[in-house]
């Protein structure tokens, strides 16, 4: 029977990404249950994804890993930063946002963050990553795919919205693919 591991998440789309991601780990990859609701309330990325992998593997008695991550734009003083998810109701409200906070300033440096966290059944950190992705951020949405800012931020070395990119390369360059591949080592030797 294989071991389960928890993703500290509701959002499918996260989901889909680290099912992909994570195909060749002897694990079943769950959602977190619906009756579980993890408050965010860190000061930073690593908070966030440390207390909700934590909460999730101590309420299943199983691992868990959680990652926080999102859009810092440099011309915002970093925002939406953490609160990437909570800028607004919708992933459009929250492209309008930022595209509305951004009208008349041409910095549009940006880059995402993921903090990945993996906990052991007893919510013990196993290992915890960073790692980033620089971009801008575009005056127009661009692309069909992806989710939440993806059309809205091009990748520096491919000048490629993540909605633009099809899953092989997003994996390869976003801030959560080249975070998770850090973490694969772990979950390997865990789910052997």
């Amino acid at each position: 029977m294989q071991k389960i591991l928890y993703l500290a998440s509701k959002n499918l789309g996260k989901i889909t990404e680290y099912k992909k991601m994570l195909r060749d780990i002897n694990c079943q990859l769950l959602l977190q249950p619906s009756h579980i609701d993890v408050i965010e309330d860190g000061n930073n990325f690593r908070d966030n994804a440390k207390k909700k992998a934590c909460e999730i593997s101590k309420q299943t008695k199983n691992y868990a890993i959680a990652d926080d991550s999102g859009l810092c734009i440099e011309a915002l003083n970093g925002r939406p930063g953490i609160f990437s998810s909570r800028f607004a109701a919708t992933d459009q409200k929250r492209i309008n946002r930022v595209l509305d906070e951004l009208k008349g300033n041409n910095n549009r440096s940006a880059f995402f963050v993921a903090n990945i966290c993996l906990t052991s059944p007893r919510g013990e950190v196993i290992v915890d990553v960073e790692d980033r992705c620089y971009g801008n951020i575009l005056y127009d949405c661009r692309g069909q795919g992806g989710f939440g800012y993806d059309p809205i931020f091009e990748e520096l070395s491919t000048n490629l919205t993540f909605a633009e990119m099809n899953h092989e390369l997003k994996d390869k360059l976003s801030h959560r693919g080249r975070a998770i591949k850090k973490i694969i080592p772990h979950l390997v030797s865990i789910f052997k």
